[in-house]
């Protein structure tokens, strides 16, 4: 039986690409090269078919035949969450049904962007909890910047003390420090139940979301191993040490999290890294030029050059 999520998650959960061939066609081999690279990094957990690993662009089968192969490589050595959101209410429960099946520990369900209000957001998440019922571990992902849907701190309280199987919040607000903070304030205080908070936005936050009470992180980038670093070391209370090693990799970072192109630099990262075999992505979805390869070349060797410069590792941790 696999470890199911809990309200105590704490560390990097990778938000997980789709490795695809040359033609477009999943790569099942990539997905298997791909955890192995998650797993040396040191990530404590991977979520699967997130929005960053192109799961709109799949149909129903492929979802299913990539979310399989995902857990049964993982093998249980880290917890596998897989993002479920649908349209369909009894397309969402059935493709939940059989992660939960196949060994995943929870799953991630977004608002609709046809919820009007935060009432029918309420009513909404409180007939999933229900249909699928308290043995199915949830993560609530708040990204207003795709969704539309803008979750009050108010709302997320009343869903969290409502639901008990809501164990978890991928929060991508932004600007969200303030959000974050009120949402620690009200369980710190007794007033909500606390559960985990890891956040997204690529990282870009991190540091600061750390330092206002998240417990880590559940996003992706091309170096991982930096995830786990600066999140390891602000639970040891060495915040400063974990900030320093976030700025050298910074530039990179900002560079990846550009809406549009980021997912494409993100995949030829990992391709450079020999996590995957091919940068391939689906369409709609953008394709580097060869400016976009010479940018990305200088940031890499920027960044080796600065971790050369402080003995740090640039790959494997933890």
């Amino acid at each position: 039986m696999p470890r199911l999520i809990n309200a105590q998650e704490k560390g990097v959960c990778v938000i997980a690409a789709t490795p695809f061939r040359d033609d477009g066609a999943i790569d099942h081999a990539s997905i298997d090269t791909l955890v192995e690279f998650y797993i040396e990094t040191g990530v404590d957990g991977m979520t699967v078919l997130g929005m960053m690993g192109e799961a709109n662009k799949l149909s129903e089968e492929e979802s299913k035949t990539v979310m399989k192969r995902f857990v049964d490589r993982v093998a249980g050595r880290v917890p596998v969450v897989v993002g479920v959101s649908n349209p369909g209410t009894d397309a969402l429960l059935r493709f939940s049904a059989e992660a939960m099946d196949a060994g995943a520990s929870g799953v991630m369900i977004a608002p609709l962007p046809s919820l009007k209000n935060e009432d029918h957001v309420f009513k909404y998440y409180a007939t999933i909890a229900e249909r699928l019922g308290t043995a199915v571990p949830i993560v609530l992902q708040d990204y207003p910047f795709v969704t539309t849907v803008n979750l009050s701190v108010e709302t997320i309280n009343r869903l969290v003390d409502a639901l008990p199987q809501m164990v978890m919040l991928k929060h991508e607000d932004w600007p969200g420090h303030d959000k974050l903070t009120r949402l620690r304030k009200g369980s710190s205080e007794g007033r909500h139940r606390r559960i985990s908070i890891l956040v997204g936005n690529g990282g870009l936050y991190l540091p600061q979301e750390l330092a206002r009470g998240a417990d880590g992180a559940m996003t992706g980038f091309a170096y991982p191993e930096m995830l786990v670093q600066v999140t390891r070391l602000f639970a040891a209370g060495e915040g400063t040490t974990g900030e320093d090693i976030f700025d050298a990799y910074l530039p990179l970072l900002r560079h990846e999290a550009q809406p549009g192109i980021g997912l494409a630099l993100r995949k030829e990262a990992l391709r450079r890294r020999g996590a995957i075999a091919s940068a391939f992505v689906r369409a709609p979805g953008a394709r580097l030029s060869r400016e976009d390869h010479d940018e990305l070349s200088r940031l890499v060797e920027r960044l080796e050059r600065r971790l050369g410069a402080s003995k740090r590792p640039a790959a494997k941790t933890g």
